[in-house]
């Protein structure tokens, strides 16, 4: 692990493993601009996080990129979400730009220019698969979080990233099935490497909302401090915690609206008190 301006790199062992086998194979330059292409990527997505307030701990360098890894608060909006993960592309654009000026002024030529410009396009297009925990993914997932419930955006972000890592594992062995090419090895370890991360992290749900919950409470301070409108939740007095919960929107606060069997409210309840209930073991609210 390496420290640098406070943050934390850190290295995949199949990363590592790759940058072995590219010296054997001659492909280490090659492999090094790649390194380097990914690394501003990702400072990109650093320099836009702490624009926005927001602590990066770490860049983890892996198999298919790097990922930066930062801290989860309230200050954390959809919409900053969004920014923040379209700014990682946006250094792959930029970079490209670049090239083809000094190329249109003849300071660099050769093949290693086309080298650099595809190697950007390649890992920009690619980051913006809708794949957790890739750029796309994460766009995707902020998307999902305006419209549904927080529970439902991870169920139906880490479906889809299922589904799309599934997409490139088969296209990474397609050639070799139906006859017509070889089999895409970096391709079918970067897709099963995705789709293994994705279905560990469809299993670990239920601990990723109780960690929402949780910090539920710099939400509210959020909104009270904004002054905006509380969101309004009607729910039968014999709904169960738990299906209360997961109605839950990730950037509103919550008021519940209790209704008996005859349909009227009988209580109006803070969020924050059936979370607490919740938290507690206690069926009522």
């Amino acid at each position: 692990m390496i420290k640098w301006g406070g943050i934390n790199i850190s290295f995949h062992p199949f990363f590592i493993l790759i940058m072995l086998a590219s010296i054997f194979t001659g492909h280490f330059l090659e492999l090094l601009a790649l390194f380097a292409i990914v690394f501003v990527h990702e400072l990109g997505h650093v320099a836009c996080a702490r624009l926005f307030g927001i602590h990066v701990s770490s860049i983890q360098m892996l198999p298919f990129g790097g990922v930066a890894v930062m801290e989860d608060t309230g200050h954390l909006t959809a919409g900053r979400e969004v920014a923040i993960a379209l700014a990682g592309p946006a250094q792959n654009l930029l970079m490209i730009g670049i090239s083809w000026l000094l190329h249109a002024t003849g300071i660099w030529e050769g093949p290693f220019f086309s080298y650099f410009v595809e190697s950007n396009l390649l890992i920009a297009l690619f980051n913006l698969l809708p794949i957790l925990p890739l750029d796309g993914g994460k766009v995707c997932q902020a998307l999902c979080s305006k419209g549904l419930p927080f529970h439902s955006t991870l169920v139906w972000s880490l479906r889809i990233s299922i589904l799309f890592s599934l997409f490139v594992t088969v296209y990474s062995v397609a050639p070799l099935v139906l006859g017509y090419g070889a089999l895409q090895m970096n391709l079918l370890l970067v897709g099963v490497f995705l789709l293994y991360s994705n279905i560990t992290d469809y299993r670990n749900i239920p601990y990723r909302f109780l960690r929402f919950l949780v910090n539920r409470e710099n939400e509210f301070a959020r909104h009270l401090l904004a002054g905006s409108l509380a969101q309004p939740i009607v729910a039968d007095k014999a709904k169960p915690l738990d299906g209360l919960l997961r109605l839950f929107k990730r950037e509103k606060y919550h008021f519940i609206y209790i209704m008996n069997a005859q349909g009227n409210i009988v209580a109006v309840v803070p969020e924050q008190r059936v979370i607490s209930s919740y938290l507690r073991g206690d069926p009522g609210a």
